[in-house]
């Protein structure tokens, strides 16, 4: 079966998620988090791309990202999976792959979802019950969108700096948005998207992107999302 064909278009932020293959671990420590991210980082800066939230599980990762070309998203993941790979098979011992398979993307539409792609990210240690509360958790963007820690690799991006005129206030709104309950329908939509490659978007939006760049994303799934899935 042909694969899909991938349209990462340019200036639009996608949320990217890989996991580990038959989601076995892709990190024992966090010797392997920070060398993820280091890796990470530069390719970052080798294909100018942004990050704006991340989260480093166990066994799989979270990217929300904008690329200023179209596709070089694709190079930069493969590029850091592979340099990844031979880190974590010669400290481990191994051979093999560790990925499951391709990454799987989904466009977001800045102004009504990108805020939410993003708190979906940075709860994801919450609802797998590891903590509380994100500013538990040490290897997520939580730190740098909430509490102002810098964190290289992150790069604000404009949705959330229109939160507020001050970092002070910005953060303080952020951190408001934790104290919502995450929306039922919006964890529905943000995990159908993303098993299904289909941006989390109204569908007016998905029906321009489809016109103007002639592209065909697929019918969603209107079903329950899969158990399990994040």
């Amino acid at each position: 079966m042909t694969r899909r064909k991938r349209y990462l278009i340019a200036n639009m932020p996608y949320h990217v998620v890989q996991r580990g293959h038959n989601r076995s671990n892709c990190f024992y420590d966090d010797t392997d988090k920070a060398c993820y991210l280091s890796i990470l980082e530069r390719y970052l800066t080798v294909y100018q791309v942004q990050l704006h939230a991340f989260v480093l599980m166990s066994n799989h990762v979270h990217l929300l990202l904008t690329a200023g070309k179209e596709g070089v998203i694709s190079h930069l993941m493969q590029n850091l999976g592979r340099d990844y790979v031979h880190y974590f098979n010669k400290r481990y011992h191994r051979v093999g792959t560790l990925w499951d398979g391709r990454f799987k993307d989904s466009l977001v539409e800045t102004d009504q979802y990108f805020l939410a792609c993003q708190r979906y990210i940075e709860l994801n240690p919450v609802r797998a019950m590891l903590v509380p509360h994100p500013a538990d958790y040490h290897w997520s963007s939580y730190h740098a969108n909430a509490r102002g820690i810098p964190i290289k690799v992150i790069s604000p991006h404009h949705v959330y700096l229109n939160l507020a005129d001050t970092p002070a206030e910005r953060l303080e709104n952020y951190q408001a948005l934790f104290e919502q309950r995450f929306p039922e329908r919006d964890l529905k939509q943000i995990r159908d998207a993303i098993k299904h490659n289909y941006p989390v978007a109204t569908e007016s939006f998905v029906q321009h992107i489809t016109n103007k760049y002639n592209i065909s994303f697929g019918r969603r799934n209107k079903g329950r999302p899969e158990k399990g899935s994040e």
